[in-house]
Order: structure tokens, then C-alpha cells, then sequence
């Protein structure tokens, strides 16, 4: 086995985890969100037509912060650990700073996916959870170089969580992640039976 002191990691991928604890934060959350998915047919009809089990506003609203101050209690939260984040990752900002672009509901109902995908044009993503019922879907993440491991053989079943090709996160009510916008990331089908309701979100540099 090789000694472990002949072994330098490189080209770390960092994911941020935290639990926010602002006390009724998550239950205007979830009124909110609810009281907005029933009312935004846009977002209903965008969900049909493209298979999403449940509702989104990705594509159809923009100004969630303006519409309901709890957004904003919310973005206040993310944004000092956003912050915190981007200096572990030692960003040279040069004097800007990672904003907020864009900020989205996701309410899954039972048997939704989310495929796997990136978010292309930011530099931090990440999801607030509001409500995770019991058998609620995890998020998982893929390894970046995946599409550079042609000749690689399979991970042990049992590899280091550093080593495995993909991780499994199980989020709480209360969980935020974060993670660079880059890392490709999917939501593995939901077996819960009521609502899975999160908050997704893109910061850039302004």
C-alpha cells in the first residue's frame, strides 16, 4: 500500500453544508411556496410539458425576493454563507463580489426526477431545503472528470468517500449546500409521498 505522506490531493471539489436555524423561516417557506405553485400557471404548464413531476418557477418568475419578503430573509441567510464559502475557495474577486442571479421554487411530488445538468453562467449554486418528508429523493453529484476516466476501472463498493465517482447527499429540512457551479448534479427519483419543497439558487460575480 502506498504511504500516505507520498500522496497530495489536488484540484479539491468542495461542497459547502450548513443547517440555517431561523425560527419560522421554513413555515412561511412552505406557505409560500405552496400559495405560489398553485397561482403561477406558467409554471404549472412549463412543469407538464417538460415532464417535471410537481412545480417549478425556474422558468417563469424572476422576482420571488420582490413578490414575499420571507425570499429575502432567506437570501440575507445564504448570502454570509455564500460569502464564507467563496473565501475558502479563494476566489480573486478583485474588488467585486458573487451577487445573486437567480433564485427559483422546486415543489417534487412523488416519482420526480430531476436529470443530471449544471448551471452554466454562474459561479455558486446551490438548494435550501424547506420540507424533505421521510423518503424524500437525495441529491447526488458527479464526479467532474467522470467524462475523462476512459480507460479508469470501477470504484470498490466501498471506496473513500474522496474516491467514489458519485455522492449522496440526504438533505434535512434546514440544509443548505452550496457548491460551484460547475459540478453536475442530478435528483434521484422521490419516493416520498408528500412534498419535497426546496429552493434553488445562482450566485455571480458583480
Amino acid at each position: 500500500m502506498a504511504d500516505s505522506r507520498n500522496i497530495e490531493t489536488l484540484f479539491v471539489t468542495a461542497l459547502y453544508r450548513a443547517q440555517i436555524a431561523a425560527r419560522g423561516l421554513n413555515a412561511a417557506l412552505a406557505k409560500t411556496c405552496l400559495a405560489i405553485a398553485a397561482e403561477d400557471k406558467v409554471g404549472q404548464r412549463w412543469a407538464k410539458a417538460h415532464g417535471y413531476k410537481g412545480y417549478t418557477s425556474y422558468a417563469s418568475l424572476d422576482d420571488l425576493v420582490q413578490r414575499a419578503s420571507v425570499f429575502g430573509e432567506l437570501v440575507k441567510q445564504i448570502d454570509k454563507h455564500v460569502r464564507g464559502f467563496g473565501k475558502t475557495l479563494d476566489f480573486a474577486l478583485d474588488g467585486r463580489a458573487l451577487a445573486l442571479d437567480s433564485l427559483w421554487i422546486n415543489v417534487m411530488d412523488r416519482g420526480g426526477i430531476h436529470a443530471a445538468h449544471i448551471h452554466p453562467h454562474s459561479v455558486i449554486s446551490g438548494t435550501y431545503y424547506v420540507e424533505v418528508p421521510k423518503g424524500a429523493a437525495d441529491i447526488r453529484f458527479e464526479d467532474p472528470r467522470l467524462a475523462m476516466m476512459m480507460a479508469a476501472p470501477p470504484r470498490k463498493e466501498k471506496a473513500r468517500r474522496e474516491n467514489q465517482t458519485f455522492a449522496r447527499i440526504s438533505p434535512k429540512v434546514g440544509t443548505l449546500l452550496l457548491w460551484e457551479s460547475f459540478l453536475r448534479h442530478e435528483v434521484l427519483p422521490n419516493n416520498a409521498p408528500g412534498k419535497r419543497i426546496s429552493i434553488s439558487f445562482n450566485y455571480a460575480m458583480r
